[in-house]
């Protein structure tokens, strides 16, 4: 059940990178807080962010991986006033482009703005796609990009959900989200855990989702998950060891070092670490403690949701209108079998014949990670919707 009180402010960082993590996208770099200062307008009160994208952008280097990317600086941010039917569901960004001049609480009579769902992993945040989106907008102006936490992730944690946990109601969350916002996603990305949402979203509900969409499925297969090879790391054996820890700990180094001794890679183990957050803010840095941002015991129920669920009958029979884009690491951690890839191939041909799509794409140099190990890669080639859409949509206009 969700809590009865809007999710809380989200402030990204202007400047923020991409780092490698395991399980979901990379989160942002630590950096200024947008506080509410400001704001251009008194007496509103925040709800969740809208990031219009109307500034320049310089290049800069990305430790540890040292990639090439865009780092935005000076966002023009407004905040959404409070409303009862908004609050409650998910805590969400929406950046938009500098073209967008659109916000929920319009007239219904004004259409929304072409929009797309960004999704994150298991034990990520809609902040994992906070620079990648921003770089989307600046070459999309015209666009939107919808940043959700999930049920039981980041600052969607602490509105209290109902079980179970599973991939159907946590595509039901999104749904009921976009609904209440009064969008209609023309597009769908989701990464890992979150590319099995977008395909349950697809599954559930004809309505709030429009005709044609298109879905992004990056690292993931609709079946079974396959874990990696024997040295590298798995989640599920990490969202065990997390839950078996103390609730609070005294340092992020301490999880760290507890990590690593678990056998698990440091740039996990670091990853993992920025999910921690100061429990006793006011009180003596020495008799500090830190707390998860993450409900560990719901995510548990979740990871397992991801491995059970099967989503093969909605791309073995793609509605009308619907294109499905699955992207294959070329390093991924899972394990793509080949008879998962001779069905995709075998979907693809036989949507062609139904009025869908499906079609196989692989991002070279990259692993699972994708838009931390290759996001020029991953960028090129999730551009191809953005501008067939807009093509459509120039056509009909």
């Amino acid at each position: 059940m969700a809590a009865a009180g809007p999710p809380p402010a989200r402030a990204l960082s202007a400047g923020s990178r991409r780092a490698p993590l395991a399980l979901g996208l990379a989160p942002p770099r630590q950096g200024a807080r947008v506080g509410a200062s400001r704001l251009r307008q008194d007496n509103v009160h925040c709800h969740s962010r809208l990031i219009s994208t109307n500034f320049n952008s310089r290049p800069s280097l990305c430790p540890p991986c040292h990639c090439a990317q865009m780092a935005l600086a000076d966002p023009v941010v407004s905040y959404q006033p409070d409303s009862d039917k908004h609050a409650g569901v998910l805590a969400y960004d929406l950046v938009q482009g500098n073209l967008v001049q659109w916000n929920s609480f319009m007239d219904k009579s004004i259409p929304d703005p072409p929009t797309a769902v960004l999704l994150h992993g298991i034990l990520g945040s809609g902040k994992n796609w906070g620079s990648f989106a921003k770089r989307l907008a600046q070459e999309f102006p015209m666009w939107q990009f919808l940043l959700v936490d999930l049920r039981c992730h980041g600052e969607s944690a602490s509105i209290k959900k109902k079980g179970p946990h599973t991939v159907a109601s946590t595509a039901f969350d999104v749904l009921k989200l976009i609904s209440q916002l009064r969008l209609s996603p023309r597009v769908l990305v989701g990464h890992s855990f979150g590319g099995k949402v977008a395909l349950s979203m697809v599954e559930q509900a004809a309505k709030p989702l429009p005709r044609p969409v298109r879905v992004w499925v990056l690292d993931s297969t609709p079946g079974k998950v396959r874990a990696g090879l024997d040295k590298e790391d798995h989640p599920a054996e990490l969202i065990e060891f997390l839950r078996r820890m103390p609730v609070q700990v005294k340092s992020k180094k301490e999880v760290v070092d507890a990590l690593i001794k678990g056998q698990f890679s440091l740039d996990v183990a670091q990853w993992v670490a920025t999910n921690l957050r100061r429990s006793s803010p006011l009180g003596p840095r020495s008799s500090s403690s830190y707390s998860w941002i993450f409900d560990l015991n719901g995510i548990s129920e979740m990871y397992k949701s991801y491995e059970d669920t099967n989503l093969w009958r909605i791309v073995e029979n793609v509605p009308r209108g619907v294109h499905i884009s699955f992207l294959k690491a070329e390093r991924s951690l899972h394990r793509w079998a080949l008879e998962d890839l001779q069905r995709i191939h075998t979907a693809e041909e036989l949507a062609a014949d139904e009025g869908g799509g499906v079609e196989m794409h692989m991002l070279e140099d990259a692993g699972h990670w994708v838009h931390a190990d290759n996001p020029d890669g991953l960028f090129r080639i999730l551009s191809s919707t953005f501008r067939i859409e807009n093509t459509i949509r120039g056509a009909r206009d």
